[in-house]
């Protein structure tokens, strides 16, 4: 109930906001069950395509973006760090801001491989920045097709 509760006290946007996170957010956790990591980014790279009256109403700030896909995680099982990478990168090229996704991969003293994704915008980590980054080794991976701005690449 309170949880209800603190979702009706949101403004009209940030609920809008928060409910496309957490569909947004289920779609692609389903597609990385479901699809190839490719054929995936080819569809998510279509759906950010700029919306014009989003952008004619104003823009909804980086922060509040970054903010309703981490409350959505939250109710989406198994929405680690790449499905959230995903899911902001599209909200946010769809609200008009340039983004950055980034995938790399570490090995820890005993060996053992992790792997983690984060998105960057203006400059700054704007999910999925932990710790010490600087530790993961950036994995190339190609370009989208069809991506006329090059957005939807990894490390070129």
């Amino acid at each position: 109930m309170r949880r209800l509760r603190k979702f009706l006290n949101l403004t009209m946007s940030d609920r809008l906001l928060l409910l496309r996170a957490l569909f947004l957010l289920g779609a692609i956790r389903l597609g990385l069950k479901l699809l190839p990591f490719q054929t995936l980014r080819r569809l998510l790279a279509r759906m950010a395509q700029p919306a014009g009256r989003l952008q004619a109403v104003g823009k909804t700030s980086v922060d509040n973006v970054a903010w309703a896909v981490m409350v959505a995680s939250h109710y989406i099982p198994g929405a680690r760090c790449l499905a959230q990478a995903l899911a902001i990168q599209v909200l946010l090229e769809r609200r008009g801001y340039p983004t950055q996704l980034r995938i790399g991969f570490t090995r820890s003293k005993g060996g053992q491989m992790s792997a983690h994704a984060w998105v960057e915008c203006e400059g700054r980590v704007v999910i999925g920045g932990m710790g010490n980054m600087i530790r993961y080794i950036p994995v190339p991976i190609q370009k989208v097709e069809g991506d006329e701005k090059n957005r939807w690449y990894l490390f070129s």
